[in-house]
């Protein structure tokens, strides 16, 4: 269980890229792991209908309710809202503040993977909520909201590995990690339900300072006086504050971490960044030409990123080794043949291991566990066909903060760590990050 995740690439290396198993392993259930692209691509996208989470799934993540990460179908109108919250004065004094926890640390070692989580976590609140939470700090105070929703990853990855049996009785009995679920869960119930109400009262009284998704989520709410509608309303909005937190705070603040953790690894990689977005900062609009380099700290906007290609390609490249999230779960529908010709039963629980499968030889050639951000990038210096399926949030929040950061900032990896991947729903590192930093002494030729 502490090595599941390079255990599956072990496995399909050994068996296949496809393993049908209908034995103890799967339980009572008749089973499929996959990591073959033909058939991800088709389970995911070609016969996405016949692939749906399931019943299965859901009683699983029971914990999100009735709004799974972006199963909503008004989420087009979340993403629009989602990126003029990005875009606001709010959000971009979270993404000033990171510089300011990094000065105050630096001559002292931090924990990278802590920093950023944290940095997520403010920019999520405060796109939910029009409100920072403060939690990105000097002072790195603990929040208990932060932790509950730690805390009920990790305990949501058990239940997806344990039969449904098994967690029951865990469940009913209050032990082991549906122990550490209870608390969790009544943590997030706590906060969020306190958070909403504090946003629909400053709706009622019009102090609302900033649009905000629970804003959205809440405007037809005002002019209703049915208590039922209002309860089931607010029981919606936990539902999507929830889920967003997990999809836009965890998995962003974690992939930040890998991306750091490889990029330090290879400096080639970080100077070609830094190249790249000095061309970016002389050609602002607000640089003046008798000003011999930009004023430092010095935090871009995202319409500033948009031709930073290698550093997207160096993103796209650090999730094929370290995916946001590793496995993915469907359930199958109707009888169905698979690209590779595997037969699928109706009701199969079918697993997608995508950390498996950024790691296949036969697919990405015998350099597969190298970080080679060339394989993103095209002959005429573009991204290449194998463009990334990560969404637009995520890489919003990743390209301003790692920009900020090369940019500013040069993260020294503390030596004698034992990095690895934390047992998760989210692919954390176990142990965090240990980096010391400094700031960065720009040379203009």
């Amino acid at each position: 269980m502490d090595r599941i995740h390079d255990w599956t690439v072990d496995v399909v290396n050994l068996w296949g890229s496809t393993i049908v198993e209908r034995r103890a392993i799967f339980g009572c259930f008749s089973g499929l792991v996959t990591c073959d692209p033909g058939n991800i691509t088709y389970i995911l996208k070609t016969n996405f209908s016949n692939f749906p989470k399931g019943d299965d799934f859901k009683e699983t993540l029971d914990i999100f309710g009735d709004s799974l990460i972006m199963d909503s179908p008004s989420w087009n109108d979340h993403r629009s809202l989602t990126r003029r919250a990005l875009m606001s004065n709010l959000s971009r004094n979270i993404h000033s503040s990171l510089f300011y926890t990094m000065l105050s640390n630096k001559s002292s070692v931090i924990d990278l993977q802590d920093v950023f989580l944290r940095y997520t976590f403010d920019t999520s609140f405060s796109i939910l909520f029009g409100r920072s939470a403060n939690y990105l700090s000097t002072s790195l105070l603990p929040n208990e909201l932060a932790q509950g929703l730690d805390d009920a990853m990790e305990a949501l990855f058990y239940k997806n590995v344990m039969p449904n049996a098994c967690w029951k009785l865990c469940r009913r009995l209050m032990i082991g990690s549906e122990r550490k679920m209870s608390k969790a869960w009544k943590t997030i119930d706590r906060y969020l339900a306190m958070y909403i109400k504090a946003k629909r009262e400053d709706m009622i009284k019009g102090t609302a300072e900033t649009s905000s998704l629970c804003e959205g989520d809440m405007s037809n709410l005002i002019q209703k006086e049915n208590d039922e509608v209002l309860i089931h309303d607010d029981r919606f909005v936990r539902d999507g504050a929830l889920s967003f937190f997990i999809g836009a705070n965890d998995t962003t603040g974690t992939a930040l971490t890998w991306f750091f953790w490889l990029v330090a690894k290879n400096r080639n990689v970080e100077a070609k960044i830094l190249e790249e977005l000095k061309l970016i900062a002389f050609s602002k609009k607000n640089f003046q030409e008798k000003e011999e380099r930009p004023k430092m700290p010095l935090v871009f906007d995202i319409d500033d990123l948009k031709d930073a290609v290698y550093l997207h390609a160096s993103i796209c490249e650090s999730l094929r080794l370290y995916p946001l999230i590793p496995h993915n779960r469907r359930t199958s529908l109707e009888k169905d043949v698979l690209p590779d010709g595997n037969i699928i039963d109706p009701g199969m629980m079918i697993v997608i291991s995508m950390y498996a499968a950024g790691r296949m030889e036969h697919v990405w050639g015998k350099d597969c566990l190298q970080f080679k951000t060339e394989r993103w990038i095209n002959e005429n210096g573009n991204i290449g066909p194998r463009s990334c399926l990560g969404q637009e949030m995520a890489f919003v929040m990743m390209k301003l903060a790692a920009s900020a950061m090369i940019f500013n900032f040069r993260v020294e990896i503390l030596v004698d760590q034992i990095i690895k991947p934390k047992p998760s729903i989210v692919l954390k590192m176990k142990n965090g990050l240990m980096v010391r930093v400094e700031e960065r002494v720009l040379h203009v030729e």
